[in-house]
């Protein structure tokens, strides 16, 4: 059953509340996890011409966070654009001799097939080019950088940790004998260690398959935080006010 709802503002717990709920070993841990978030990595390896990567940083949906030396892609994709552009006039020159009966029409779909080639050559060539910058797939803060300026980095290699500044997911795992009590909007308290507070909570989602191992299932929800004292990776303790 949902306990009742408390107060939108965050309470403060009694000084021997959270070390005793601490020391339950029945008590049901939470984690409070960023949404969303990501390693960002590097698309291709080469040195890093530039970062704007500083730990804390906010930075917003994509904005360049790295900027890697481009000066062989670039000169690909001119050579790339180069050759298009003459695969192209190759075209249209055979088009018009082909109006005039000067051309036949294998000498066209040749010149059509190389115009092709060359715009597919092309294509390649910018998304090369497009590796050279690594943007914020969304807003977010810097929470770990692994890089430093001017390195040279290989493929996949991790730059920065970038979590979300949206609100913490709450993540726990219920006893799954509890589960006919809980279902997506159910109400809890949440005692944050960090804090020292108390919160109002509520279930956002149920996984779909229960634990066989720890005969637990798994649940995410949201906490009301308008002071906006929660960060990811802090703990605490969830009341579901079940009979003890």
């Amino acid at each position: 059953a949902a306990v009742a709802a408390l107060p939108a503002q965050a309470q403060d717990l009694a000084p021997a509340a959270l070390p005793e709920l601490s020391s339950d070993p029945n008590a049901i841990r939470v984690l409070l996890a960023a949404d969303p978030e990501s390693t960002l990595a590097a698309p291709m390896a080469g040195r890093l011409q530039s970062t704007q990567a500083q730990l804390g940083r906010h930075v917003e949906k994509g904005e360049v966070v790295f900027r890697l030396d481009c000066e062989e892609p670039q000169a690909r994709l001119r050579m790339a654009s180069a050759e298009l552009a003459g695969a192209r006039e190759n075209l249209r020159a055979k088009t018009g001799l082909r109006k005039l009966d000067a051309a036949g029409d294998t000498e066209v779909a040749l010149a059509r097939a190389a115009a092709e080639r060359a715009a597919a050559a092309q294509a390649l060539a910018q998304a090369q080019v497009d590796y050279c910058t690594v943007a914020a797939p969304f807003s977010g803060r810097i929470a770990k950088v692994y890089v430093r300026p001017f390195e040279t980095v290989n493929a996949g290699a991790p730059l920065i940790d970038l979590v979300g500044d949206g609100p913490p997911r709450l993540r726990l795992n219920l006893p799954s004998r509890q589960l006919g009590r809980v279902q997506a909007g159910t109400a809890f308290q949440l005692n944050v260690v960090e804090t020292g507070k108390q919160y109002q909570a509520r279930v956002t989602a149920v996984n779909a398959r229960v634990d066989a191992v720890a005969q637990s299932i798994e649940l995410e929800g949201r906490a009301e935080d308008p002071g906006r004292e929660l960060l990811p990776g802090m703990s605490g303790i969830a009341d579901f006010g079940f009979p003890r």
